[in-house]
């Protein structure tokens, strides 16, 4: 297998949220102190007969005690609010998948030939889409998925490429430099590059260890799928899918 390009960094960070949720619960008002039993002293006779003198006058009924229940109530008041609910969880992110089987289908392409040094590798590949985009432009053709690029070789002072852009219909007048294809199919393992172009090589460095690793045999191409417009996005923005098909 030929030398990938030397530009790649794969560093994803699983960043995890967590969502606290609220809850209340109404305030209880102290129990009220139950009321003193009252004795009151019998008022005495202004003239007790020897008969009222010799029966003990009756002991006053205590005041009933309040009941549990009563106990328990709060007292009269606003009415507390009822709990808050719960958050609903952020999903969390996981890290983008490395070395997934998949399998490529292939697609009707308005395609570019190109040859790159790797000092100027992605200011190459950003005029050659833009000669693709200009072309459908003009005739009001929309692009019918993500830009590509399709590696043919490599070597240590650069490569051969092909641009692609996916459409769903025909366009006429092409110059000579471009013409309409098929994009690449078959069996291939999917990887994802986020961040610059020109940090790319770690990426592929990370390829080669995983097929070393498996016992894999790559073709002599691969291919890179922008996810991101590269005419419109930070060049440290870019996502990016690597995929490298399987003999």
């Amino acid at each position: 297998m030929n030398r990938f390009c030397r530009f790649a960094l794969l560093a994803l960070i699983p960043a995890a949220t967590m969502s606290f949720g609220a809850s209340g619960a109404p305030a209880q008002a102290p129990s009220p102190a139950p009321a003193a039993s009252a004795s009151p002293s019998p008022a005495p006779s202004a003239s007790p007969s020897p008969a009222a003198s010799a029966v003990p006058a009756p002991a006053a009924t205590p005041s009933p005690a309040p009941s549990p229940a009563a106990s328990a109530s709060p007292s009269p008041g606003p009415t507390a609010p009822p709990p808050a609910a719960a958050a609903t969880p952020a999903p969390v992110q996981t890290a983008d998948p490395f070395g997934l089987e998949t399998t490529l289908e292939p697609k009707k392409v308005v395609m570019v030939k190109g040859t790159a040094n790797w000092d100027s590798a992605f200011d190459t590949l950003i005029d050659a889409f833009k000669a693709l985009n200009a072309l459908l432009d003009k005739q009001g053709i929309k692009p019918a998925g993500n830009s590509m690029i399709v590696y043919t070789s490599t070597d240590d002072t650069g490569f051969t490429f092909l641009a692609e852009i996916p459409v769903e219909q025909d366009p006429k007048n092409l110059p000579k430099d471009i013409s309409v294809g098929k994009s690449p199919e078959g069996k291939a393992l999917k990887f994802v590059h986020r961040g610059s172009y020109d940090n790319m090589d770690n990426t592929y460095e990370a390829i080669t260890n995983h097929l070393d690793d498996k016992k894999l045999e790559a073709k002599d191409t691969f291919v890179e799928e922008y996810l991101t417009d590269p005419l419109k996005t930070a060049e440290d923005k870019l996502v990016i899918n690597v995929f490298v098909p399987l003999k």
